[in-house]
């Protein structure tokens, strides 16, 4: 039974309340002063609360995605050891594995509604395998626009996230799918996945020295492979890319290293510097030109202004991260030519549903900067 099924958390919920019930039935029975009524009181309590923090804690995986299998979740997730042999006969870099309905509309064919792919990617350059999901819009499959190109953009999840997260939880095809239809922004073609290429490990879009080459993976390989599967606009700053906390972060880090590529970044409740804890290890191998790399406050500060336009999300009550947005707004107005714009919300926390709140926003600002030189 996998960990994103919805009958685990049913599964712990039930467990719960049997073994609450089974405690008020047993507790008279156990009330004497005994060593096995002790243990018997222990046992029951101990196990009820188990149940109660199980269910809570698979409930709260179900809606925000942190874990997509019981593997990931103990750290057990071995994704980047994938070899793929390019040469004669061999897989391409980008493989579709499977399919499904992008919105709950169009009664399933992909000219009315669009379509998901779940693809797999591998580098051609940095060996790095990543799952993701590309969402193809209705009009990429209409005969009339069969010569047409399309915008395209990145989509990331945080830390650690799932990609799925980004289609069932976030919801950025039906979402991208209704302001089309409204005319409120573009057909884009999306490229949703996680950031998190080398799992368990946090790599924070790094290329690590004698590890994953991240940042290359995202900014190179991914969207040369998606170019060659996919009708997509070429020219400088034709993609962009947008992400939520470990993904926000990333992606305004694309935009400003990357212009040539992503015309437009957009963190939704990012931060400006890359963190140093258990998750990511030693990322710059004491290199501290790396290290000063990885600080969007040092590349704004330091490097000439990118040519890319770049969005940033917070909440006055609910996220940390809102004085720095403030600090990192006024620090990129000094750097022509780049271009700075927010979302700050009145109160919203760090969850999907403040970025769920966002999402539409940004989507119609993306559609409006990619391929714009600012």
């Amino acid at each position: 039974m996998g960990l994103t099924s919805d009958k685990v958390p049913a599964l712990a919920v039930v467990s719960g309340v049997l073994l609450f019930v089974g405690t008020v039935w047993l507790w008279p029975r156990l009330g004497r002063r005994s060593v096995r009524a002790v243990l018997g009181r222990v046992g029951l309590l101990s196990a009820t609360q188990v149940a109660v923090f199980a269910a809570v804690g698979l409930a709260a995986n179900q809606a925000f995605g942190f874990y997509g299998s019981w593997a990931d979740l103990f750290g057990r997730e071995d994704g980047q050891g994938v070899v793929v042999d390019h040469s004669a006969g061999g897989g391409g870099p980008l493989s579709v594995v499977g399919e499904r309905r992008a919105t709950p509309t169009g009664g399933g064919r992909p000219e009315a509604a669009g379509r998901v792919q779940e693809i797999r990617v591998v580098g051609r350059t940095t060996r790095i395998a990543s799952p993701a999901y590309v969402y193809l819009p209705p009009e990429y499959f209409q005969a009339r626009h069969r010569a047409r190109t399309f915008p395209a953009a990145v989509v990331l999840t945080g830390y650690p996230g799932t990609a799925s997260a980004l289609v069932d939880k976030l919801r950025y095809p039906r979402t991208a799918f209704a302001l089309a239809e409204a005319g409120r922004m573009r057909p884009m073609i999306l490229v949703m996945l996680r950031p998190t290429v080398a799992p368990p490990r946090d790599t924070e879009f790094v290329d690590v020295p004698g590890g994953p080459r991240t940042e290359s993976f995202f900014a190179k390989d991914l969207p040369e492979a998606v170019s060659a599967h996919c009708r997509v606009d070429e020219g400088r700053g034709s993609w962009g890319v947008v992400g939520n906390s470990t993904g926000g972060y990333c992606a305004l880090k694309l935009a400003v290293h990357h212009p040539e590529v992503f015309g437009a970044g957009a963190g939704l409740s990012a931060y400006y510097d890359a963190p140093s804890d258990p998750t990511t290890g030693d990322l710059f191998r004491g290199d501290k030109g790396l290290r000063n790399r990885a600080s969007l406050w040092w590349s704004v500060k330091n490097r000439p202004g990118p040519e890319a336009s770049l969005l940033v999300s917070s909440s006055r009550s609910g996220e940390t991260n809102y004085k720095d947005t403030l600090k990192f707004i006024d620090l990129v107005k000094e750097r022509k030519p780049t271009r700075i714009s927010s979302i700050i919300l009145e109160s919203g926390g760090h969850n999907f549903n403040t970025w769920r709140r966002e999402i539409p926003a940004t989507l119609q600002w993306l559609s409006g900067r990619i391929g714009e030189r600012p």
